[in-house]
């Protein structure tokens, strides 16, 4: 019933199986993260071929297409062992499979749980990481849109104010910059009416060299890590189903394999009992 019985018992008692339901659901559930991790692994693959040369030199630790890369390899190997280990009824896969799980999922929640303690020093990573990204802003076409996007969603500029564009070599306000962005800022800081059908790409030209004031008549001045924590703490509910959304998946994987691998060891067990048995029918 559901099941697949294995060995020859000697009564009712000693019956055991491994139940098909739990075996192709682990299959089916690790199937589909697999596929998803190979199209992962394609885009991240060609996004690095689109690049030049040199981009794909340029800082790997900002590069969106190489986070997705990863991610998708390390998604990839563990859900491969899941659908070998459940369809080949694999322990040593299996338990590869839940162990990887279970750390992946208590990494999650430990830095999560770290982010809320230790929100300063979560805070001052998030700095040093979006300052590192301003940097490399023209380096990488991938990483400078998705600061143009985060730019024009939130509303901001730089990471704690506009002037932190300055760290970027082309919007430098050094004398001897010879760049034509000397002292500018990404067109994605700028204040769009949403009735012009045209962007100017130079709203940003010079701002950095104006007064406070002045630049904020043009450019969003409020920095992006004050506007995103206050996003955070506006969607917590959000936040948390997203968490939740991620973490049961997780949780059911786990527990599919560790039934999966409990009823395999009672098979393996039960086979011996009755090997032994029918060999010494005297013990």
């Amino acid at each position: 019933m559901g099941g697949r019985r294995r060995g020859t018992p000697e009564n009712d008692e000693d019956y055991s199986f491994v139940s098909a339901v739990v075996k192709y659901l682990l299959f089916l559930f690790n199937f589909l993260f697999w596929i998803i991790a190979l199209v992962m692994v394609s885009i991240g693959v060609y996004a690095r071929m689109m690049k030049h040369a040199e981009a794909a030199l340029a800082c790997l630790a900002v590069d969106p297409a190489i986070m997705l890369m990863v991610v998708g390899v390390l998604m990839f190997i563990i859900t491969f062992c899941g659908c070998v280990g459940s369809l080949r009824e694999n322990i040593c896969l299996l338990q590869t499979f839940c162990v990887s799980l279970t750390v992946i999922f208590l990494l999650q929640l430990v830095a999560g749980i770290l982010g809320f303690v230790f929100s300063d020093t979560a805070r001052g990573k998030v700095t040093e990481m979006i300052n590192n990204a301003i940097v490399h802003y023209r380096d990488d076409i991938d990483l400078q849109n998705l600061i143009d996007f985060g730019q024009m969603e939130f509303g901001c500029c730089g990471g704690v104010t506009y002037t932190d564009w300055s760290q970027n070599m082309y919007f430098n306000c050094k004398e001897d910059n010879p760049s034509r962005e000397r002292c500018s800022v990404p067109f994605s800081c700028c204040i769009i009416s949403k009735d012009k059908e045209v962007i100017n790409t130079m709203c940003g030209q010079g701002v950095q060299d104006l007064e406070y004031l002045k630049a904020g008549e043009h450019i969003y001045t409020n920095g992006c890590i004050d506007k995103l924590v206050n996003w955070i703490h506006s969607n917590m509910f959000l936040l948390g189903g997203i968490a939740l959304g991620l973490a049961i998946p997780q949780l059911v994987g786990i527990l599919l394999s560790q039934i999966l691998i409990n009823q395999i060891k009672d098979q393996i067990e039960l086979q011996n009992y009755n090997l032994k048995h029918r060999s010494d029918p005297w013990s």
